[in-house]
């Protein structure tokens, strides 16, 4: 049994979460279960990003207390355990105590390459992050660009990024540091050729609002946000447990890269500490082919989903009809399509038939116990959870075709045995099938196998036709 640590991006807390994150959560969560189902010692880490001066403004827009603000929109994320079934270990917000000790004890830890100097530039509080010009396109922000650049000049404390270049390359190209798809490590390896600058990680008491972790050694500078953040992964998952675990593996937007597989690589290299294993980089979800935006008024809260179609399904969506690697759309019409296409038509039809045709039958059948197919394993191992997912389906395909060809409910009219004998072959297929989308859909794998060991039929309906 090994140990594996896999762990979502926090989210900044200055709005309610949207479908974005439940894409991220839910892809997170799949891989978690699927590695406990392949009897790994799983520990999933989530939580909030709460110490940005976009959280201060946002509390500061709807007339709140900065701390109000952020444990309200907190709880909103932890309440998506509930809303998308999830399977977290721990969730952590950046506020709490142990979070606060931990980022300090890190900075401590890299305090050789540390220093302070005078600073002059373009800040796009967005990203919470510095800008240089080859950052910008058209001197706007390509992730926020109707947002303006902030021009700020003081003296901060600064990183020596610099020290770290020809390691972090090394890492990296040869997949010590691994970055999935190929297209997102190809991306990193050019920022780095480009050439690493040192980073400023404090801001001033005053420009940070006083809001945020006092910098250990200098009470008038705040550590700059994503200095502590990066740390709620040790801090989450245990120090020790970091250094001892056999895979350590990030789930991360394709937003956030640049600090996931440089900057804080090059902060456990400066600390001493042992570097994640695998960095999976997803792409963005659009609705209805545009940016979610609060100014197009398309950001869609995932229990609006879930409350209409039910949290498996949304799970489904998710995983199945978006890429894995790429941006990936939702629609209402899409999702309805897909749900009944392939939920309520097709996965609950075959369960319903499957098993009335069982139960009316009288069928025997001994179950044993499922391996995982190579197929099924390499999918999620390469972090292609839609072709897991694909994989599955095709399962079902295969049994709805096997109804056709072997026509037991005709059969069972001449041929008893041979009747019994056919949809006992469908039942195995159902059991196989129901342990296989335990990643995926959790609840109605759960359903499906009391159905199978109990010899029931659903008493209504897996998925009703939307």
């Amino acid at each position: 049994m090994k140990k594996v640590f896999i762990s979502t991006a926090i989210p900044y807390v200055n709005a309610k979460p949207h479908l974005g994150f439940a894409f991220e959560i839910v892809l997170t969560d799949a891989l978690a279960r699927f590695y406990r189902l392949d009897n790994n010692e799983t520990f999933f880490l989530t939580g909030t990003d709460e110490n940005s001066l976009k959280n201060v403004l946002a509390a500061e827009e709807v007339g709140m207390e900065t701390s109000d603000f952020v444990d309200q929109n907190a709880a909103e994320f932890f309440k998506l355990k509930e809303v998308l079934n999830l399977s977290f270990d721990d969730f952590i917000r950046t506020t709490e105590q142990r979070h606060v000790d931990g980022a300090r004890e890190l900075w401590a830890l890299c305090a050789k390459d540390i220093y302070k100097k005078k600073y002059k530039g373009l800040y796009c509080v967005g990203c919470e992050e510095f800008k240089t010009e080859k950052d910008l396109i058209n001197g706007r922000c390509p992730e926020h660009p109707n947002n303006d650049l902030q021009q700020v000049e003081e003296e901060n404390y600064f990183f020596r990024l610099s020290n770290y270049q020809k390691k972090l390359k090394e890492l990296i190209e040869s997949d010590k540091l691994k970055i999935i798809p190929e297209t997102r490590k190809n991306e990193v390896l050019s920022f780095i050729n480009q050439g690493l600058e040192d980073f400023s990680i404090s801001r001033s008491r005053e420009r940070a609002r006083g809001w945020g972790v006092p910098v250990p050694t200098d009470e008038s500078q705040i550590m700059y946000v994503w200095f502590d953040a990066l740390s709620n992964y040790i801090n989450g998952y245990n120090w020790k447990n970091w250094q001892k675990a056999d895979k350590l593996i990030h789930v991360i937007g394709k937003g956030v890269i640049r600090f996931h597989a440089i900057y804080w690589p090059a902060m456990l290299l400066s600390a001493g500490l042992r570097l994640p294993d695998e960095i999976f980089t997803h792409g963005y979800i659009t609705v209805e082919n545009q940016k979610i935006s609060k100014s197009l008024g398309n950001v869609i809260h995932p229990k609006t989903v879930a409350d209409v179609y039910g949290i498996e399904p949304l799970r489904y969506y998710l995983i199945r009809e978006i890429s894995s690697f790429e941006d990936g759309d939702y629609s209402e019409d899409k999702f309805k399509n897909s749900y009944n296409a392939n939920l309520a038509n097709g996965l609950g039809n075959l369960v319903s038939r499957v098993m009335k045709m069982a139960v009316d039958y009288k069928v025997e059948y001994k179950l044993e116990k499922v391996n995982l197919p190579k197929e099924y394993i390499e999918a999620f191992g390469n972090f292609n959870l839609k072709k897991a997912a694909d994989f599955v389906w095709g399962k079902i395909g295969e049994l709805d075709k096997y109804i056709q060809e072997t026509t037991p409910f005709k059969t069972i009219k001449t041929d008893e045995t041979k009747a019994a004998s056919d949809v006992a072959h469908l039942v195995l297929g159902l059991w196989e099938i129901s342990h296989l989308l335990k990643p995926i859909m959790p609840e109605t794998a759960e359903k499906i196998i009391e159905l199978v060991e109990n010899k029931k039929t659903p008493e209504k309906p897996l998925f009703l036709r939307k």
